[in-house]
């Protein structure tokens, strides 16, 4: 007998506290492994290793080293034994990888990868991500490069360029936001925008509309006052939505914590129970052995009523304890109790022979003996069975996720298998899916992004979103799909993030839920706040509500197309799962317990189960299809789960809390990762991957299933389904259009209720921009609803499908509130409360009228009865009543005056001939004859608030704002009242669209009644009558209109101009329909002769005409405008005057705009009204400036004064009286209205106070003007300034003014005859008349005609423009070169031979030319072009030079782009500017490359020389000085101005510091250049660098300047003669010419020579050879240059002040672009000393050499350059003269350079000495031909004279 000491040891279990994971048990026992619900068990510690599950989980029993395996196992080192056939299979069976280890190596195939364990996999396998070798030897990879657009992590990752330093943490390791600079400017939103708490903006309408635009609620916090939340819902401080039962349960719901403020004790349900901590749970969740209440208090206090769940291989003692299987019958009572023992077991003695030698011990399989005692085990795969010996099979198949999806079970074993689409991994176990890599595409509320699961890849594929929610995918089309909750809209794009495209975008509220059915390309969603399911094509058509009864809170939904099935999840007041058909059918709950805020759904295909998150219950559960075997999977560590999905063996989830995206084992729940975290707010997310929409069988086939319409999937096969409420005809077919629906307005959308069907289910007109819709009715003939909107104030229309909408009445109402169709002759009426009037107008809109406009007290509903030819309208005003009319407005009768108060819908039973109406403030439907007698009240109770009323057949049907309900009841009797629709908020008018409206016959369907106009329906006798549109007077046969107004006021409003009639007893203004668009329309005159309306508009920047009625428009100044305040039309002298406030000028021109010239432009600070004087010949403004005043001047410019300066502040109207000879003006400042006579005198006010006056005009005895403030236009007597009423009131943006009579004769016209003998502009002056010219023309000396362009012009570029402005007169006023299609100018050059002007396109990329009138523009070179920076015009050989920035070359062509040849592109780097000397045969070109230079060569780039390379920033401009040998660049860099001889000696500063100067160009005296940073053109003294001055300011985009003028483009060369002889390309230079060809030929012979001047072959007519003549003009020059260096007589220091030694430095952008930003930093310069470059160098006997000095035409000259020297020789004297006296160059130092003499120390500083006191000596050239004259003989230069001299000439 076995010592039984130890049946005595406790066997215990220990529950550790929440949260620990290790427990400790006492001496002699051994600690099982924690529970997954924390309890520890202890036993005895020689239970261990004894074979036996003692601990449950088998912990006791793992890592022990059995004694044997039986032969036909493998001995695992951890003691386990597997089969011998599984060593060396690749799998680790022995879960420690010993069967593994020592095996030779496997062959792979040649398709498969060999991991370093021996595994071989799929060479696709490599690299994608997952660890399919079990080592991740397969995904050692080198890292993926990133692309430009993209930022490397540190990790390696990539993401988008745009996120780096954005905020927002992209990358896993943070690295994007590292480094950042601090000071990111803040995002900014604009005016129309509201800020987030993080900074995102969002449309301001969407603040405290009751959605969570933003994302953290910011954008509803603070709010007076939230969209209610609906019944059976909690609204949280934040304005968030929650259910009412989670209020104060203990759970923070809202974000902000308050459902669970101000809590009491006592709010928990009859069906809930109150947990410790005041939660509330379900009361079923009480003692049901989960913790529900976290603190465990429900499970408290709990009988023990079963037993603890013991383990498959344990036996459960009557204690309740578990031990191990084998301890049973042992003869020991390991229980405690006994109970494993006889008697109260079966046990068989044991008999003292047992030996695993006799029998195998009795065992089926192994046996072992332990302390004494036979022992059975069972082979890997078989479990011992009861009886202790016998061996059972394991199904390994009923082990849930032993096979990720398909799995055999056999005799001993088992094997897995996968579903189509997958493939099983090397561990025999789990399935790959075949295809590319998986991508989790999820939304982010502002974005839509992709990320690869296994690996840090980070992709962005759609932004700037609202807030996307759901979404879903397309993979065979390649489609991604989106609901945005904000703009209620699904949307579609390619899954590349192209083609953006609407699908749903009416009738939305909260669309939470999305799903393509991609085998039969179908869209589903949920919506909560409509409580439907819908379904509709792919592209949004045949939409149908699928699901909406029993519907709460729909969310999640997944689709399963293979078996016909759709799932959702719906978190109303009953939490519940549940699936249907695809068609609808056949629904059923899944689940409905245990469920709080079911948020996500997934369906795993292969695995055939669901998947959800609860994220009020921190838990993801599964369960099959059909709902059983549901099962938590993770239930720890979910703070709030919202969407969930599924590939291969993985969950992916995103959480709200976290902000992150999770990953679990789908089985376990356990090797739980953060995919991504840190996201904005992670939404719905999807697996991308063709697996995870696997193929199927399509049951509607190729033909749609023969249905007409929708063919949605069922169980097995298919149903035809129509759109809702359209008729099924049969069971396929589907009616084309509605017959019968009850129409009714809901504010923000149309809705209709087809009675075609019998679900009666709601359904969304597709309109758009429907803001607050109130009045309905419809027209069946035209199929067209009509509604009125009374937040945009207009009248719509469309079909009664959506399509075709449009506004047909958009100005002039204030709250449209009542309408009605005359479908007999398509007249549309209306109410009017805000303007207390009727109108009528065509079925389009056109030819409106006021009805009546007398005793209206805010006219509300309106119904016509074409049959009688009456209207009726309800009152409810002061003194609310029913009214009648014709529909003429004849026989006008109040029929229903008493028991009414807001009397509001009105209907007409044509039937019973009767009048019902509807009244909110009686509660009453009542009903009455149409003549008002018999009244009697229908319905009387049970009416809270009816509005909107309708009748058809035998019922009536209303609409009642309090019970948001539509009712119907019997329209005799009032009763069998029946609630079609409930829950709708802010329902308004109701209509039955029918087709059943009877016939009428009308005599305006007859020729419209004879009428020209509008054709009105009347009572009998009369039948009809004519009318008139607003403001236009019926003429005295009663059916014709007059052509127009003839007497009336027109105003600009800013987005339109109107009129107001004063023909008519009523004032109502009429919008003029110009076809053209309006933005900021301010200033307006009229021309009443031609009856055209002339306005500008300073945001277009224009001044436009049309006539009085809309057509014929077109604009007249379209450039150079700002902001033009005020405009004038002389309709006597026809022009067209006026004001620019932000260019400071008064100008004039034609009145089509030709001949503008600037009239005054000095003195000026703000000039806005003008008016003007034509019979006087004055004109008079108004100036707002610092110093206000009202100023006259002839009407051309001459003689003007100041009249009035004194007590002004902002005058801006004004008015002359020509018939009370006196000037009326309005100051908006001192608020009055004053008067004076025409010179100023007499001064007195008319009207005071008055609010903000802008606009004023006068006609017959009255004033009129416009009011800011009151937004309105007033009237009064203009003598007097008494009687002052207002015209017209509610107009806000009103602006100028104007009161026209266009019987009003016109005066004489002083120019009248012959144009006064002026070629251009006659203008009245008060003496009579001047000629003008255009401007910058001058006039000529006859005072009578001009030229038609100025002589000398600055030529300029300006991104989108070329301009001009004239040297020949100095108003220096910019005139625009009409040159089409300008997009990016950058360069620019002039021919003066064709008078052409050529330019560069950097946004086209194109050189072209054109005309300086702007016609014959066309493309010289079209191609191959990148960055085309310098253009130059050789004028002599007739070819054009440019410079390549992008492809660094310089470039040459024929004038016309033929002969295209390379020149340079060697040693370029950033060439930029480029200027030609066709006379010497030089190029000249910038770089501002690495290193930058100028350089010079000849014209066919041969002699290429480095000019200056030293101390150079970014040389952009270049010019050259022709008169004085000199180039000329700007640095933009050092910001300076320089000049250098011809070969880039005595270099000077000229300016310094300029800003950042761009291009520069000369002209006499003057240097000319751009600034960016100043945007202006300036000029300086080019000699002196002083006398600065800017020519033209705030000018964005100065590029190029050109000067043209008839100095610039002289002289000669050979190939100016016949080409040079050449065929193609003629080049000349310093000494000869070269003939060149094209790099493409052009198929001609081409002659390609170097041919000097002595063998030219040209001869002139007279027979001279040319070499001879040249030979003769060089001499004669030489002659001319000795004589002048001798009249020399004059020296002069020449010295320039060191520059600042702090500037302003600026980098040099691209300016590709259209907008340009100039970064500025302050940088220290070092001093420059040296004006003009030296070199100092020492000779071997240290002494100094001194260099030839040249003293020509008053320049010091220090060049050992012979080419120079004949470059002065050349010099020809210009117009006016090249220099002026004493004028010279001035040197700090004197330049010495290596010569053939030397200096001696001493005689160096004498020389240096003497230097500095000396002076040049100066030329004059004065005369007109060119002959010097003589001043002073040659001063003594203080040289030492025993040098060698110069042999070219001798000082």
């Amino acid at each position: 007998m076995v010592p039984v000491w130890y049946n005595t040891v406790d066997l215990f279990l220990a529950l550790c506290a929440v949260g620990s994971t290790e427990c400790s048990c006492g001496r002699n026992h051994f600690t099982c492994a924690v529970s997954a619900f924390g309890e520890c068990t202890c036993i005895p510690a020689q239970w261990q290793c004894d074979g036996d599950n003692d601990c449950g989980d088998h912990s006791d029993e793992d890592g022990c080293m059995l004694p044997t395996c039986s032969p036909l196992d493998f001995h695992c080192d951890n003691g386990k034994c597997i089969r011998r056939s599984w060593v060396c299979d690749g799998d680790n069976d022995c879960e420690d990888d010993s069967d593994e280890q020592d095996c030779p190596p496997r062959e792979c195939e040649e398709d498969e990868f060999h991991c370093q364990n021996g595994y071989c996999i799929r060479s696709l396998w490599h690299c994608d991500g997952d660890n399919d070798c079990g080592d991740n030897s397969d995904e050692q990879c080198d890292m993926r490069k990133c692309s430009d657009k993209e930022f490397r992590c540190t990790d390696g990752s990539c993401i988008a360029e745009h996120w780096y330093c954005d905020g927002d943490t992209d990358c896993k390791d943070g690295s994007d936001e590292d480094s950042c600079p601090s000071d990111v400017p803040m995002t900014t939103c604009s005016v129309e925008e509201f800020q987030c708490a993080y900074g995102r903006c969002i449309l301001d309408i969407y603040h405290c509309d009751g959605d969570d635009d933003c994302g953290d609620w910011s954008d509803e916090s603070d709010c007076s006052s939230h969209q209610p939340c609906r019944s059976g819902e909690f609204m949280c401080s934040s304005g968030l939505c929650i259910n009412a039962g989670w209020r104060c349960d203990g759970d923070f719901d809202c974000d902000d914590q308050s459902d669970e403020k101000n809590c009491t004790t006592s709010m928990c349900t009859a069906d809930q129970f109150r947990c410790k901590s005041g939660r509330c749970v379900r009361l079923s969740w009480r003692c049901d052995g989960e913790d529900d209440c976290s603190d465990n208090s429900d499970e408290e206090g709990c009988e023990k009523t079963d037993s603890p769940q013991c383990a498959p291989d344990q036996f459960l003692c009557a204690n309740g304890r578990c031990i191990g299987q084998r301890k049973v019958c042992n003869e020991i009572s390991d229980c405690g109790d006994g109970s494993d023992e006889s008697p109260y077991q079966n046990c068989r003695p044991r008999s003292s022979e047992e030996n695993c030698n006799i029998n195998n011990g009795g065992c089926a399989q192994k046996c072992q003996m332990a302390r004494g005692l036979v022992q059975c085990t069972c082979h890997t795969g078989y479990r011992l069975m009861e009886d202790g010996k016998s061996c059972q099979d394991v199904d390994e198949c009923a082990e849930e996720g032993y096979c990720s999806q398909g799995c055999t079970n056999t005799e001993g074993g088992f094997q897995c298998w996968c579903v189509q689409g997958y493939e099983l991994r090397p561990d025999k176990r789990s399935c790959k899916a075949l295809g590319p890599e998986p991508v989790l595409l999820f939304a982010n509320r502002i974005d839509i992004r992709q990320v690869l699961p296994h690996r840090s890849e980070y992709t962005l594929l759609l932004n700037n979103l609202e807030n996307a929610i759901a979404l879903d995918f397309h993979h065979s089309k390649e489609l991604v799909f989106w609901s945005d909750v904000t703009l209620d809209r699904i949307m579609k794009a390619n899954l590349n993030g192209s083609n953006v495209e609407e699908v749903v975008s009416t009738g939305l509220e909260s669309p939470g839920g999305l799903a393509i059915d991609w085998i039969h390309d179908k869209l589903y969603w949920t919506d909560s706040g409509t409580s439907r399911i819908e379904v509709s094509n792919l592209d949004g058509t045949h939409r149908k509500v699928l699901l909406w009864q029993n519907m709460e809170k729909p969310r999640a939904i997944a689709l399963h197309p293979l078996e016909g099935k759709i799932y959702w999840t719906d978190w109303g007041n009953t939490p519940r799962i549940e699936y249907a058909n695809m068609d609808g059918s056949n629904r059923r709950i899944i689940a409905d317990t245990h469920l709080f805020w079911p948020n996500g759904l997934t369906i795993d295909y292969a695995g055939r189960r669901i998947y959800w998150v609860d994220a009020k219950h921190h838990v993801i559960e599964r369960a099959d299809l059909d709902g059983k075997n549901r099962k938590a999977v993770i239930s720890q560590g979910l703070p709030h789960p919202f969407a969930i999905t599924v590939f291969e063996d993985s969950l992916y989830w995103t959480d709200w809390h976290t902000k992150s995206i999770n990953s679990a084992n789908k089985f376990t729940g356990k090797n739980q990762e953060i995919i991504r975290n840190k996201l904005h707010f992670p939404m719905d997310i999807h697996t991308l991957h063709p697996q995870r929409q696997p193929a199927g069988r399509n049951r509607c086939g190729s033909n749609n299933g023969g249905c007409s319409h929708l063919c949605l999937p069922s169980n097995k096969t298919f149903t035809c389904a129509c759109p809702t409420g359209f008729k099924r005809l049969d069971s396929f077919r589907c009616a084309q259009s509605l017959d019968k629906f009850l129409l009714f307005a809901r504010r923000t959308d149309i809705r209709r209720i087809s009675f075609d069907t019998e679900d009666k289910s709601d359904d969304v007109i597709p309109l758009s921009e429907v803001r607050s819709a109130v009045a309905l009715d419809w027209d069946s003939k035209d199929e067209y609803i009509y509604w009125t909107d009374v937040t945009t104030d207009s009248i719509n229309r469309a079909k009664w499908d959506g399509s075709g909408q449009q506004t047909i009445v958009d100005t002039n109402l204030e709250s449209p509130a009542g309408l009605a169709i005359d479908w007999v002759t398509s007249k549309l009426y209306w109410t009017d409360a805000g303007t207390d009037r009727i109108e009528v107008s065509n079925g389009d809109g056109s030819m409106r009228t006021v009805l009546i406009w007398e005793n209206l007290d805010r006219p509300r509903d309106i119904v016509v009865d074409p049959i009688g030819g009456y209207m009726y309208w309800t009152d409810w005003g002061v003194s609310p009543k029913i009214e009648r009319a014709g529909m003429d407005a004849s026989n006008r009768i109040v029929i229903i005056s008493y028991n009414l108060t807001w009397p509001n819908g009105l209907a007409i039973d044509y039937e019973t001939k009767r009048l019902y109406w509807a009244d909110a403030g009686m509660k009453t439907i009542e009903y009455a004859n149409l003549d008002g007698t018999d009244r009697q009240v229908l319905i009387g109770s049970q009416l809270p608030h009816p509005f909107g009323l309708t009748l058809h057949e035998d019922k009536i049907y209303w609409t009642d704002w309090q019970s948001k309900s539509i009712q119907s009841a019997s329209k005799l009797t009032g009763l069998g009242r029946v609630t079609l629709r409930e829950n709708l908020e802010n329902l308004m008018d109701i209509h039955m669209f029918h087709r059943q409206r009877p016939p009428v016959n009308s005599p305006c369907n007859v020729n419209n009644g004879g009428c020209s106009h509008l054709c009105l329906l009347a009572p009998l006798p009369k039948g009809s009558s004519c009318a008139c549109p607003t403001g236009i007077n019926l003429q005295s046969d009663g059916k014709t209109c007059a052509s127009g107004m003839s007497s009336f006021l027109i105003f600009a409003r800013r987005t339109d101009i109107r009129m107001v009639s004063l023909d008519i007893p009523y004032f109502a203004d009429v919008v003029l329909s110009v076809n053209g668009s309006m933005k900021n329309t301010i200033a307006i005159g009229v021309d009443p002769k031609e009856g055209k309306v002339y306005w500008s508009d300073s945001t277009l920047k224009k001044v436009s005409r049309a006539n009085l009625n809309g057509t014929e428009y077109e604009d007249i100044i379209t450039n150079g405008l700002l902001t033009t305040d005020g405009l004038a039309v002389d309709a006597v002298g026809r022009k067209i005057y006026w004001t620019d406030t932000g260019t400071n000028r008064i100008e004039v021109a034609n009145l089509d705009g030709s001949m503008r010239k600037v009239l005054i432009w000095q003195n000026l600070d703000s000039p806005r009204a003008i008016a003007l004087y034509h019979e006087m010949g004055y004109m008079y403004w108004t100036d707002w400036g610092e110093h206000a005043k009202l100023e006259r001047s002839g009407m051309d410019g001459s003689e003007r004064i100041v009249l009035i300066s004194q007590n002004l502040g902002w005058p801006n109207g004004l008015a002359i009286d020509k018939a009370g000879s006196q000037l009326l003006w309005a100051d908006a400042h001192t608020e009055r209205i004053e008067a004076a006579d025409l010179n100023g005198a007499n001064r007195r006010t008319l009207v005071s106070p008055v609010q903000h006056p802008y606009g004023l005009t006068l006609l017959g005895p009255h004033i009129y003007w416009t009011d800011w403030q009151t937004r309105s236009i007033q009237r009064a007597d203009k003598n007097t300034g008494s009687g002052t009423i207002t015209i017209r009131g509610n107009l806000p943006s009103l602006m100028d003014i104007q009161a026209v009579d266009r019987d009003r004769p016109l005066g004489f016209n002083k120019c009248g005859v012959k144009n006064g003998g002026c070629s251009h502009l006659c203008l009245p002056n008060p003496n009579g008349i001047s000629c003008a010219c255009p401007t910058g023309i001058q006039l000529k000396s006859d005072g009578k005609t001009c030229d038609d362009s100025p002589e000398t012009y600055l030529l300029f570029s300006s991104r989108g423009s070329i301009r001009r402005i004239s040297l020949d007169t100095n108003d220096y006023t910019d005139v625009y070169v009409p040159v089409p299609e300008l997009n990016n100018v950058i360069s620019l050059d002039y021919d003066s031979v064709d008078g052409k002007v050529y330019y560069t396109d950097v946004h086209l990329d194109v050189i072209r030319r054109a005309n300086l009138n702007g016609s014959n523009m066309e493309t010289v070179i079209g191609q191959g072009l990148k960055t085309t920076d310098g253009l130059a015009v050789d004028w002599v050989a007739r070819n054009l030079y440019w410079t390549d920035t992008g492809r660094n070359t310089i470039e040459v062509a024929r004038l016309d782009g033929s002969c295209r040849k390379v020149l340079i592109n060697n040693s370029l780097d950033e060439p930029r500017a480029i200027a030609v000397f066709p006379r010497k045969g030089f190029l000249f070109w910038t770089d501002w490359g690495h290193i930058a230079k100028i350089e010079r060569a000849h014209l066919d780039g041969s002699d290429r020389k480095v000019l200056i390379n030293t101390d150079l920033g970014w040389p952009n401009g270049l010019t050259l000085d022709y008169d004085t040998r000199r180039i000329y660049w700007v640095d933009a860099h050092l910001d300076r101005i320089e000049s250098s001889d011809l070969s880039g000696k005595l270099r000077q500063i000229l300016v310094s510091p300029v800003s950042h100067p761009f291009a520069l160009t000369q002209q006499d005296r003057w240097i000319y250049w751009t600034d960016w940073q100043t945007k202006s053109i300036q000029r300086v003294d080019k000699y002196t660098g002083r006398s600065k001055e800017t020519i033209l300011a705030n000018v964005e985009g100065l590029m190029d300047i050109i000067v043209v003028s008839p100095q610039r483009q002289t002289g000669t060369n050979p190939c100016g003669f016949n080409n040079g002889g050449c065929t193609h390309l003629c080049f000349a230079r310093a000494t000869d010419f070269v003939c060149a060809c094209p790099d493409e030929s052009d198929g001609k012979p081409c002659s390609k020579c170097k041919c000097h001047l002595i063998n030219t072959v040209s001869v002139f007519k007279g027979g001279l050879h040319i070499s001879y003549i040249i030979r003769g003009v060089l001499t004669v020059l030489a002659i001319l240059i000795l004589i002048a260096a001798f009249i020399i007589y004059r020296r002069k220091k020449f010295k320039f002040a060191d520059p600042g030694v702090s500037n302003l430095t600026y980098s040099n952008p691209s300016y590709r672009t259209s907008t340009q930003e100039v970064k500025i930093e302050t940088v220290q310069k070092s001093p420059i000393y040296n004006q003009l470059r030296y070199k100092k160098e020492t000779g071997g006997d240290n002494s100094y050499t001194k260099e030839k000095i040249k003293i020509v035409e008053g320049i010091c000259l220090l060049n050992n350059d012979d080419l120079y020297w004949e470059d002065l020789k050349q010099i020809k004297p210009s117009r006016g003269g090249i220099l002026r006296d004493h004028v010279c160059m001035k040197t700090d130092t004197v330049s010495l350079q290596a010569s053939s003499c030397s200096l001696d120390d001493t005689e160096t500083e004498q020389l240096l000495q003497e230097e500095q006191q000396s002076e040049c000596s100066s030329v004059h050239t004065a005369t007109a031909n060119g002959t010097p004259e003589h001043h002073s003989a040659l001063p003594d230069t203080g040289w030492d004279l025993q040098r060698k001299l110069s042999t070219e000439s001798e000082v």
